[in-house]
């Protein structure tokens, strides 16, 4: 067992008062909910990095990134806040990574995701096509709008959620999500696209 030192009130003598767990009790829990963490908002974290820009391969090194910071702020995190937690950290991490992509100024061949096999080939490219036409209207919205707009609409956020990742009013949510809705279905329309 570890133990602590402790001064009494008013400055009586030090007096030792005994941890209830043990270090590698509480190393192992920590451990325990990293690998919850992981477990349950991997998908979120990547798909959220994704979105921002970022290639499969590099959303992959980007969720490498946000577990780590998640490792080191353990104990900062709220247990009832741990995916806004970790949305906002992909979001920083995407930021990061892609003005440091845009300084290099490095040109990556983008991989292609895997498609269902359940469709013919045409159903196949008309769905690449159209995935890619959104990922476009997405990538050019004002980044404000797009980190309001993906997280509300893709990632099926609530509002509140949405305003705790991003430190900004509910009400002021609700704004960006509506002029980013504008946005997309303004650049849906001058496709010519249903």
């Amino acid at each position: 067992m570890d133990s602590v030192i402790k001064t009494g009130a008013g400055g009586d003598s030090p007096r030792v008062e005994l941890i209830a767990a043990s270090v590698p009790d509480r190393i192992e829990a920590a451990g325990e909910r990293l690998a919850r963490l992981f477990r349950d908002h991997l998908d979120v974290v990547w798909r959220t990095a994704r979105r921002f820009g970022l290639s499969s391969a590099e959303a992959e090194d980007a969720a490498q990134q946000v577990f780590l910071v998640a490792s080191k702020r353990l104990p900062d995190i709220p247990t009832d806040a741990e995916r806004s937690f970790l949305v906002g950290a992909a979001i920083n991490v995407a930021r990061t990574m892609l003005r440091t992509k845009l300084r290099k100024r490095e040109d990556l061949v983008e991989e292609h995701d895997a498609m269902d096999g359940q469709l013919n080939p045409e159903e196949l490219l008309g769905r690449a096509r159209a995935c890619a036409a959104a990922d476009r209207i997405v990538a050019s919205m004002p980044e404000d709008l797009r980190v309001a707009f993906v997280l509300f609409e893709l990632e099926e956020m609530t509002m509140i959620e949405v305003s705790e990742v991003l430190g900004i009013p509910a009400g002021t949510v609700a704004s960006r999500i509506r002029r980013a809705r504008d946005v997309f279905r303004a650049a849906v329309a001058a496709m010519g696209a249903p």
